[in-house]
């Protein structure tokens, strides 16, 4: 099991003079994704700083506003070309042209790019997550699987999603001939009282506070898909009628599911067992209802009177509620970075942490600008507290901000889609 980073330990690498010491908090590049875009007059921010103004679809995020940089009127030029949903998602993260016809065609996403150089350091290259399974199907003439990956290997491989939170934390801390059934925690009990002894008071306390947050996840982990089917379709079954209940299932919580992903992945930032991860909270054209979440439209009911992308074009108060709901996992997973110390930064200071969809608004399914924000500070190489507006101007690429992103964690392509340039103010 990797260790967190500890500012006592120096790491392989480490040289007397170098100005950036291998053992410096490393950056990190994570991607937060919900599908069928945002209410429409709710997608705002203006101001800098502490000043800042945001809609109500941000406002989970309003803790952040001098972390976040809030970025207009960037899209894809090759993602209007096709049908909507499927080829605006699928080079959502590449700015690729998308094949058509069942065909399965787009690019090389960023992420992995990154994962290719940047993540040959770490256990995980990157970390694939989901929350809503991919879908087969085709959507007027294009793949589904498109609007169901963001991450993708190589123009022709969607990166596998993991939907199980246990698989995801056994892939960061398990070797395949560990036993199943033994925490990972007990495992290694005995080496974390060795290291100790040698670590300094304040890495004892975050070596303590991490072997905590680990053995609390192992225990959400071991009770989920225990509470009542809550998406969608209701089984006749109030319990199974097997004998016993398949171990490590998906969380029936939508919410549950949705932060136990958070957590698995700051687990793998906090321990530099990947440094690149994405989120999918859900698909483009999602099928995800919300019975956790109180109507305001139909009073006395969860929102699951409709599935996700059929409420994208209401555009009502439930609809701003789902929208608040994506965005309050992106605040969870941005307070547990800001909450982990890392030298004189925290954990979110040396992350860019990236939320976005594939289009503007799901009632019009317009994509000529694309809502995008980035919270943290890659290591202090990114400002926050600043709204960046595009619109207008000619070179608008989205590529130019996955340009920079990548310039920070050292990773420099001459191209990267369509664009040659990067984003000077980023």
């Amino acid at each position: 099991m990797a260790l967190p980073w500890l500012e006592s330990r120096n790491v392989w690498g480490d040289e007397p003079g170098k100005s950036k010491p291998a053992s410096e908090a490393p950056v990190r590049m994570c991607v937060v994704f919900s599908g069928n875009g945002f209410h429409s007059k709710e997608w705002w921010a203006k101001g800098e700083g502490k000043a800042m103004e945001l809609g109500q679809v941000l406002q989970p995020l309003a803790d952040f506003r001098e972390k976040m940089l809030f970025v207009r009127g960037l899209y894809h030029e090759e993602a209007r070309k096709g049908n909507i949903h499927s080829s605006q998602t699928g080079n959502l993260l590449s700015g690729a042209p998308i094949a058509s016809g069942g065909e399965i065609r787009s690019g090389l996403s960023f992420d992995q790019l990154l994962a290719q150089s940047y993540g040959r350091s770490t256990k995980v290259p990157s970390l694939v997550l989901a929350c809503e399974k991919s879908n087969p199907s085709v959507h007027k003439n294009y793949s589904m699987l498109y609007s169901s990956h963001i991450s993708w290997s190589s123009p022709t491989t969607p990166t596998p999603l993991e939907l199980y939170p246990a698989l995801a934390f056994d892939r960061l801390f398990k070797d395949g001939a560990a036993p199943g059934d033994k925490s990972v925690l007990d495992a290694v009990l005995e080496d974390a009282e060795d290291l100790r002894r040698g670590i300094s008071r304040d890495d004892q306390r975050k070596l303590d506070e991490y072997l905590d947050s680990v053995r609390d996840v192992e225990k959400r982990i071991e009770s989920a898909g225990k509470r009542g089917e809550l998406q969608g379709w209701r089984p006749t079954l109030a319990k199974p009628s097997m004998k016993q209940r398949p171990a490590d299932g998906i969380p029936q919580d939508i919410g549950e599911h949705m932060r136990l992903m958070g957590d698995i992945m700051v687990l793998g930032f906090q321990t530099d067992s990947t440094r690149i991860s994405t989120l999918k909270l859900n698909n483009d054209h999602s099928a995800l209802r919300f019975p956790n979440l109180p109507s305001v439209q139909q009073a006395g009911h969860g929102i699951d009177y409709m599935i996700h992308h059929l409420l994208s074009h209401s555009d009502g108060e439930d609809w701003l509620k789902v929208n608040q709901f994506f965005m309050e996992q992106t605040a969870y997973i941005a307070r547990k970075l800001d909450s982990i110390q890392e030298g004189p930064r925290t954990l979110l200071d040396n992350t860019m942490l990236m939320h976005c969809s594939s289009m503007m608004v799901g009632a019009k399914h317009n994509n000529d600008e694309l809502p995008v924000i980035v919270l943290g500070g890659a290591g202090g190489r990114l400002k926050g507290g600043r709204v960046l507006d595009y619109q207008g101007k000619p070179e608008r690429q989205l590529c130019r901000l996955f340009m920079s992103m990548m310039d920070k964690m050292d990773v420099r392509p001459k191209t990267f889609g369509d664009a040659k340039v990067m984003l000077e103010e980023v």
